[in-house]
């Protein structure tokens, strides 16, 4: 695809996000920390309308605007990002959407990803620290062979209580996965998780799981068991 052919084809994608900005969904997501007004539904359209565009999706991510950011992680190829280029956009993506997609969408598929796991995981940056410890959470379930989970919950045990908000939920998924997928370590998780009472009273809609980790590792554990 030219250079021009993009900039067109970005004006385009550009002007529609703006058409489908609402302000009482820029209210209720402002709420949650995110900075847009697109909903969410609607922004998929697009991107599943301009299918797999990797050098458009470039150019959106360049925008530094939120909806456009994030219809380029829908459309673009994650193998196409380079390990430093993923790096740059894990520290550029402050909105909460944004660096969950960012990382759920892109980086998990990446052949960079363990790299980029280890390296974030001890980061000093709580933000960039957290998609360490989602990425965790996904090999604890997927791929644990050579993860150390005692470790794991030696360092969940000591840090997740006073982390900062966004760190403490990846850590807290990470305890809670290790609770669901390893029985011998599940009694472990449960006592970390009731003794430190991290998300114990947030709100949870009915028919939902809750996210204090005894109450979803005893919920999950009970729903393999009647599979």
């Amino acid at each position: 695809m030219s250079e021009t052919i993009t900039a067109g084809l970005l004006d385009k994608v550009m002007a529609e996000l703006a058409v489908l900005e609402d302000p009482k969904v820029r209210e209720a997501n402002e709420k949650r920390g995110d900075d847009h007004g697109v909903n969410l539904s609607k922004l998929r359209a697009v991107a599943k309308r301009l299918k797999t565009q990797q050098e458009l999706a470039r150019a959106l991510w360049a925008t530094k605007d939120t909806p456009a950011r994030l219809v380029a992680l829908l459309i673009c190829r994650p193998n196409a990002f380079e390990r430093d280029e993923l790096e740059t956009m894990l520290r550029e993506a402050r909105a909460p959407k944004v660096h969950d997609w960012l990382v759920n969408y892109v980086v998990k598929k990446s052949p960079h990803a363990e790299d980029l796991r280890v390296a974030w995981t001890a980061d000093p940056d709580p933000v960039v620290a957290s998609a360490g410890w989602a990425l965790t959470s996904e090999r604890v379930a997927k791929k644990p062979v050579g993860l150390d989970l005692p470790g794991l919950l030696d360092t969940i045990e000591a840090e997740m209580k006073d982390a900062p908000d966004r760190l403490q939920w990846a850590m807290n998924q990470t305890l809670a996965f290790i609770g669901i997928e390893h029985a011998e370590l599940r009694a472990r998780a449960l006592k970390i998780g009731e003794r430190l009472e991290v998300l114990k009273d947030y709100p949870t809609p009915p028919n939902c799981t809750s996210p204090f980790a005894p109450s979803w590792i005893s919920e999950m554990v009970s729903r393999q068991a009647r599979a």
